[in-house]
């Protein structure tokens, strides 16, 4: 039994004595009510004063144990969630789709350079399987990173190192989707209120307003103060009488101001727990983690701090809700013009702090996903990345595909040390070389997002990724799959004789598989030699045992194959890379063990 294991047993038995609890303080005040009304029915012949103190009694004892029947509804459904977050972590190891969360978008850019044909978006992809963030945002940040395709060395490096970090710290990324949890369902949407907050300030008219009401109040006061004393008539009723017009020919901007405030409020509600964990979560030994969250915790302008005049502001808008407040409050000073200006600047403020805390909550978020996919793998190991320009390497030791189950998942050794070195992989039907070529691919997006790979080792330097394993025809744009397929590949041969400084890693799978034989090894042939000498290498995967001839006349191009065995009409494969060209193939088997008519 594993630890996650260990955890769900605990959780579940928690749970199961939690709600056993609630049900008994549900029992107790239904009788605690039932008992009151009893005794009530029987003070009510004997003393009126026993009924106030029967009632008294009531009130308190009900409350009490409300209080504490609440407390147990909220450690319920703290438990309810923890367990739901255990539970998807075991889907995620069991590659259990059906209990991972779906991608809140699962478009994909068919022109991208590799993302459709490894698998990296959209259902039961790398991305749905890391991703653990609840922001829309996060989410599309990890994306980003593992759609990359130029790296970045130094965004890499610093990835990796704050990933380490992040890693062991459980309970960190437990407590974030806790918090979260608990004060929204929903998942956030930063940059929506972002753009909100940009088109709403009010600024330049409070410039005026709130002088001039300002100034007003003082000339009614001291008016009214002077007609008090007899000095002068009451010639403050007109100076009221205009200020009183300035406030109702501006109360509908006004509102709309106090509207806005209230919704910046309610919207910022949903960030607040979150942002306040950040801020005085314990950063000591955790020095990375700390210089990215420093936005949160630096005295200036601390989360709690800005949110708090927020909330300052929100109860005065709230006091003059009430028209009998409003109209004293707003009589005497310019309640409300006052709080408009606070509003604004306010508002302006969230908008110099606001995108600088949601761009680290969402680097954080992509980030901490990349640090539980590490975490529930702790087999998986950190690549080491060769960050000089001059020297081409990719070596790999039991490198392994993650979207495989473990218990199904082959490993395989692979090496390339050369630029214009080309793998030529031969093999029969169903032995391997799609996914070969995809987890060679899935391990290098990995590594440029700064994760862990599926590998016990795993050294390579910076390439381009560039496939085409997945060619799709499109009946609406009038294209086949034979031009589609030449589309791809001459975009490819575009990208390799650009003179950039990273080389271009390709991964093809069956060239020119549209067309027929002959056409389809005279193409192949070309095209293998014109990746020769150019600023790229790979791996190509073929069904054409002629094309093997090619390592003849090309040093560059080395042979590698898949194979199977029959035994008792049953085909089966090993699903291990060999040196050399394929020696079998299994076309005719396969159709003659399914009864299908095969000439001898």
């Amino acid at each position: 039994m594993t630890a996650l294991d260990r955890q769900i047993k605990r959780l579940n038995r928690k749970l199961l004595a939690l709600n056993a609890i609630s049900d008994r303080f549900s029992r107790h005040r239904l009788l605690i009510f039932l008992l009151s009304l009893v005794l009530g029915f029987v003070f009510y012949w004997k003393s009126e004063w026993l009924v106030w103190i029967d009632i008294f009694a009531f009130l308190i004892v009900f409350n009490i144990i409300a209080y504490y029947h609440r407390r147990i509804e909220r450690s319920i459904t703290k438990h309810q969630i923890f367990l739901r977050i255990k539970s998807t972590q075991i889907a995620r190891i069991k590659l259990d789709w059906q209990h991972i969360p779906e991608p809140s978008a699962i478009d994909s850019d068919s022109e991208h350079p590799f993302g459709i044909d490894l698998d990296i978006t959209g259902r039961h992809s790398l991305h749905q399987l890391i991703d653990t963030s609840i922001s829309l945002e996060g989410g599309q940040r990890l994306k980003q990173w593992l759609l990359q395709e130029v790296p970045d060395p130094d965004k890499i490096q610093v990835r990796q190192r704050l990933i380490r970090e992040l890693a062991p710290l459980a309970q960190f990324r437990d407590k974030l989707r806790l918090a979260f949890a608990l004060v929204s369902k929903e998942v956030l949407e930063g940059e929506k209120l972002l753009k909100w907050l940009q088109h709403r300030s009010s600024w330049n008219s409070l410039k005026w307003l709130l002088p001039l009401s300002l100034s007003l109040a003082v000339v009614n006061i001291s008016l009214f103060i002077l007609h008090s004393l007899e000095l002068i008539p009451p010639i403050w009723i007109f100076s009221l009488l205009l200020y009183g017009g300035i406030y109702f020919l501006n109360l509908k901007y006004l509102n709309s101001i106090f509207g806005e405030t209230v919704f910046l409020e309610d919207e910022l509600n949903k960030f607040k727990v979150i942002l306040r964990y950040l801020e005085k979560y314990p950063y000591r030994n955790h020095d990375h983690l700390a210089k990215l969250c420093q936005p949160f915790w630096e005295p200036q302008k601390r989360p709690s701090v800005e949110l708090a005049k927020l909330k300052r502001i929100v109860v005065a808008i709230g006091l003059r809700m009430n028209p009998v407040i409003a109209i004293i409050f707003n009589a005497l000073i310019p309640w409300d013009f006052y709080f408009a200006y606070r509003s604004n600047i306010c508002k302006i403020a969230f908008v110099e702090t606001l995108p600088v805390w949601l761009d680290t909550w969402f680097e954080l978020e992509a980030l901490v996903s990349l640090a539980n996919f590490a975490y529930i793998n702790p087999d998986y190991t950190f690549p080491e990345i060769v960050f000089e320009k001059n020297q081409v390497i990719l070596q790999a030791k039991n490198l392994g595909h993650p979207l495989i189950p473990a218990d199904e998942r082959v490993c395989n050794d692979f090496t390339l040390n050369n630029l214009g070195e080309i793998a030529l992989i031969t093999g029969s039907n169903m032995s391997g070389k799609s996914t070969f070529l995809k987890t060679l691919g899935t391990n290098l997006c990995l590594t440029y997002a700064g994760s862990p790979v599926n590998a016990a080792y795993l050294k390579t330097t910076l390439f381009r990724l560039y496939t085409c394993i997945k060619v799709n025809d499109s009946v609406t744009d009038g294209i086949s799959y034979f031009y589609a397929e030449v589309k791809r590949l001459k975009a490819l041969l575009k990208e390799i004789t650009r003179n950039i400084d990273y080389p271009i890693f390709y991964l093809i799978d069956e060239l020119f598989k549209g067309t027929n034989n002959r056409e389809r090894i005279i193409g192949g042939r070309s095209y293998i030699r014109a990746l020769v000498g150019q600023n790229g290498l790979g791996a190509i995967a073929t069904h054409d045992l002629e094309l093997t001839k090619l390592a003849n006349s090309i040093s560059s191009l080395k042979n590698y194959h898949f194979c199977e065995q029959v035994r008792n009409r049953r085909m089966t494969f090993d699903y291990k890379l060999h040196p050399g060209p394929c020696p079998t193939t299994n076309a005719l088997k396969i159709m003659r063990m399914q009864g299908l008519p095969v000439d001898e």
